[in-house]
């Protein structure tokens, strides 16, 4: 566990670990849930799909391609749970595959055609 106060600047960092120097690492989706074991009930998105949802989340800068960087203001859900448990996916890519999903950035849902 990591213990913060209220409103508290919680900073993180994802790294990968590989031989290959050539790879990026992309914050996909970071959700949080007072149940460890339950992502799907009661959560809080801190960004899903490249859209950041949360307006504390913020993304840093790093030096190197397979870290990636981020920050958001601790909270809590209601005042009923003591803790707070936060389950990313991230997606490694090539450097400079610009059709990869590392450079595609926020994927909002498009609505698909009703017509014929």
């Amino acid at each position: 566990p990591y213990y913060v106060d209220l409103n508290q600047n919680l900073f993180l960092q994802a790294s990968l670990h590989s031989s290959d120097p050539n790879l990026v690492v992309f914050v996909d989706t970071c959700v949080a849930s007072p149940d460890p074991s339950n992502f799907r009930t009661l959560t809080y998105e801190l960004i899903r799909s490249g859209c950041i949802k949360d307006p504390t989340y913020s993304s840093y800068f790093s030096p190197y391609m397979g870290i990636a960087r981020f920050a958001f203001s601790a909270f809590s859900f209601v005042n009923r749970y003591p803790s707070v448990y936060l389950q990313c996916e991230l997606v490694v890519c090539r450097h400079n595959d610009y059709s990869s999903r590392c450079y595609q950035g926020c994927l909002s849902r498009f609505k698909r055609n009703a017509g014929s």
